[in-house]
């Protein structure tokens, strides 16, 4: 069965990788922060919970599975991440700059159960987000065709390059097959630093 929507060519056709290295990832952040807009604190916070949690777009924002604030542990600076498509949910810690933006955040808004939501106080949509981060790459001068889904690789791809162990990864991502995590082992391309290329 063709996974692919009627009409859309293979990812491979839009772009070469599908992940988004760290230098563009903090290219996001620094527009998301840097726009003229009124969510520029939430849609800042939204982009770095994307990316710190590996969260789908539906893990971050909707009604299924959004981030609420009752999965914040504010006490123990932890979250409750509830995965989708069959992944397993589980507990994350916040670092202090996420505490901040998030008590910050939570300022903003006493009365929604949803922590990221829209100008009418409803939780964002997953196209408004999709949107949001279309126009942020474009801020941000990205030379690739950036979707959401891409933080989430962004993610696997920064933890592997920072050593930590395939079954970590596993276990952060929620991946219930470790042959999902493995991909990102393909990433690493300090493991070709030692080659000897003699004079070539």
């Amino acid at each position: 069965m063709n996974a692919q929507p009627p009409g859309r060519k293979p990812n491979k056709h839009y772009r070469s990788r599908e992940y988004l290295t760290p230098s563009e990832v903090r290219s996001l952040l620094d527009a998301a922060l840097n726009r003229p807009a009124r969510y520029a604190h939430r849609d800042y916070t939204l982009m770095l919970m994307m990316f710190r949690h590996g969260l789908r777009v539906g893990e971050a924002v909707g009604k299924a599975c959004g981030l609420r604030w009752d999965a914040v542990m504010w006490g123990e600076r932890q979250i409750f991440i509830t995965r989708e498509k069959g992944s397993d949910s589980g507990v994350h810690p916040l670092r202090d700059d996420e505490i901040t933006l998030l008590k910050e955040l939570r300022e903003q808004l006493r009365d929604s159960k949803y922590i990221f939501v829209s100008e009418r106080g409803e939780v964002m949509s997953t196209d408004a987000v999709r949107k949001l981060m279309g126009r942020l790459a474009v801020q941000a001068g990205l030379d690739i065709k950036v979707h959401c889904h891409m933080m989430r690789h962004a993610c696997g791809y920064y933890l592997v390059n920072q050593g930590y162990s395939t079954r970590e990864i596993q276990d952060f991502l929620g991946h219930r097959d470790i042959k999902h995590t493995e991909k990102y082992t393909k990433l690493n391309a300090r493991r070709f630093l030692n080659f000897d290329w003699g004079d070539l």
